[in-house]
């Protein structure tokens, strides 16, 4: 997860060839704007640029369908990580409807703190205390069981700060990202820290984006039968971290392909950006840098969440592209567009 950032798009760069426009060249209706709930900046510009290059087959920069692969993050890229982690917040919301039903949950410090929201002695407890209730609540129960519960949370559950649906608090301006990058022939894939299972019961209806094509961390599983139906059943033990390193592994061995466009918006997508630029073929590394504290959050290099240090230095060393929130964005989420 990370940050990135001219003239009217509508016709100044895509006056030539527009006219025989073939079914590999980059395609946006004439009476239709390109990213409209993005400024004219250079963020958008490159974007812009970078996918007119690689679907026009006579430019030198043209990559073939098969190899239009984009990978996103998705905690702080295509929706709002703050204050904490979605998928915490409905490991918390799981924890308290456990203790009401188990008060003896309540012996326990952090389970105690979740009980009376004390967040703060829940962050002091670190990876070990938010381990033990990613683990009590997300493990125990069949897979089935685990969609009905995420689903019922995402449909219900609502964010302390802006009251909106936690599945609402997702990013229009990369909404209109991901669309247009499918008109153009790209195959587009999450790649997150998260859980696979978390995502995938709610992100196809709101991305627009397959849950096969959805590659997160995993608990490990076990297969089972129980009254002659076959079950899985989630263990209490990690079967996969997709962060970090574990980006690019997970992009090698589900999907095979390197990717030509990368977005994230955090340090623990460094080596995902890092991945992509390695492809022989023209690439693109975007961060999307949180610099709005009045419509969203604005944070980076000493957050506790979301922390990008060691990658916003590389991303200026090497001109990647990043996303001034504040400034690139006419809008944060799909709500706000009503209110234009």
């Amino acid at each position: 997860m990370k940050r990135l950032y001219l003239v009217p798009i509508f016709l100044a760069f895509f006056t030539s060839g527009c006219t025989n426009t073939t079914k590999e060249e980059v395609k946006h209706p004439a009476h239709k704007e390109i990213l409209p709930s993005w400024n004219d900046s250079k963020s958008k510009a490159d974007i812009i640029n970078f996918v007119e290059k690689v679907t026009d087959p006579k430019k030198s920069e043209f990559v073939p369908v098969a190899d239009r692969i984009a990978t996103f993050d998705n905690d702080g890229t295509l929706w709002t990580e703050q204050p904490f982690y979605f998928q915490f917040a409905f490991a918390v919301d799981e924890a308290k409807a456990m203790i009401t039903e188990n008060p003896e949950m309540l012996e326990d410090p952090i389970f105690n703190a979740v009980a009376n929201d004390d967040m703060t002695t829940i962050l002091k407890a670190g990876k070990a205390g938010l381990s033990k209730i990613i683990m009590v609540t997300h493990a125990g129960m069949t897979t089935d069981q685990y969609n009905e519960n995420v689903t019922n949370w995402i449909n219900t559950a609502k964010h302390p700060k802006t009251d909106k649906l936690y599945k609402e608090m997702v990013y229009q301006p990369m909404l209109e990202l991901i669309d247009f990058l499918k008109e153009n022939d790209f195959s587009i894939f999450i790649v997150s820290g998260g859980g696979s299972d978390f995502m995938r019961p709610w992100a196809e209806e709101v991305y627009g984006v397959s849950k096969d094509n959805i590659i997160g961390s995993t608990l490990k599983l076990e297969y089972k039968m129980e009254e002659g139906q076959p079950k899985m059943q989630i263990l209490p033990e990690l079967g996969f971290n997709d962060d970090e390193e574990g980006k690019p592994m997970a992009i090698h061995q589900y999907i095979g392909r390197k990717p030509i466009a990368a977005f994230g918006n955090s340090d623990g997508d460094l080596q995902m950006l890092q991945w992509t630029e390695s492809n022989p073929y023209l690439s693109l590394q975007v961060y999307i840098h949180h610099t709005d504290a009045d419509r969203e959050w604005q944070y980076d290099r000493h957050s506790k969440i979301g922390q990008l240090d060691e990658g916003l230095d590389e991303a200026l060393l090497k001109n990647w592209t990043i996303v001034d929130m504040k400034n690139d964005w006419k809008v944060i989420y799909p709500n706000d567009l009503t209110a234009e």
